[in-house]
């Protein structure tokens, strides 16, 4: 998929095509080639779908103000993101560095998916902004689909019936304040059993339990 069949397939008159590559490009691109990055546009997309997502589950149910915030939660975890984002076809489209080609992971997608959004919501407006959000989530929000699984309590469930030792590692932690990247490890009797990256050492944990539940489940 190019960016034009893209364009097409959500009926988005993209005028600002720089802009709209900005979006698509990681640091690691943007330290090579020395043009913008998606940072930017990530913090813009990102409140801008916590407003389209805020709306709907305030017009459409009647839960209380923690139970939206939990649901909505939910369908804008990075999980979440990176699942739309490749459903889409959006992970392909994404530039990343020759050092980076083989590690477009889901945290990078889902930041993609919201710096898109932003993208559109500047050349476009909110009216499309929404339609697309809506094109995309709603389907997943009306089969209630499940994300945001704790995964760390299931995998703690999952050992102790091994009666087997667990513990989570923090294997790096960089970037600024602002935008950190934890990176931790799930590690079972002395054995790494899964690795995780977020933005949080929470985040982290989960996903790396996340990795150690799939391997153990099969």
């Amino acid at each position: 998929m190019n960016l034009d069949t893209f364009f097409a397939k959500f009926d988005l008159k993209i005028k600002n095509i720089e802009q709209m590559q900005m979006a698509l490009t990681h640091s690691s691109y943007s330290n090579e080639h020395h043009t913008a990055n998606y940072e930017r546009l990530e913090f813009l997309g990102d409140a801008v779908l916590e407003l389209i997502t805020s709306e709907y589950f305030y017009l459409h149910t009647s839960l209380k103000e923690g139970q939206m915030s939990k649901i909505r939660s939910s369908f804008v975890c990075e999980q979440a993101l990176a699942t739309y984002a490749k459903e889409i076809g959006l992970d392909k489209l994404i530039r990343v560095g020759k050092g980076q080609e083989k590690n477009v992971n889901d945290t990078i997608i889902a930041d993609v998916f919201e710096s898109v959004l932003g993208a559109i919501y500047l050349d476009c407006g909110f009216i499309a902004s929404k339609k697309y959000v809506d094109k995309i989530i709603l389907p997943y929000i009306k089969k209630d689909v499940h994300f945001l699984a704790d995964y760390k309590s299931l995998l703690q469930e999952m050992v102790q019936t091994d009666k087997k030792s667990l513990e989570y590692r923090l294997v790096s932690e960089k970037g600024p304040a602002h935008q950190k990247e934890f990176t931790m490890e799930v590690v079972i009797d002395d054995i790494v059993f899964g690795k995780g990256v977020g933005k949080s050492k929470k985040e982290a944990e989960q996903k790396a339990a996340y990795d150690a539940y799939q391997k153990r489940a099969k």
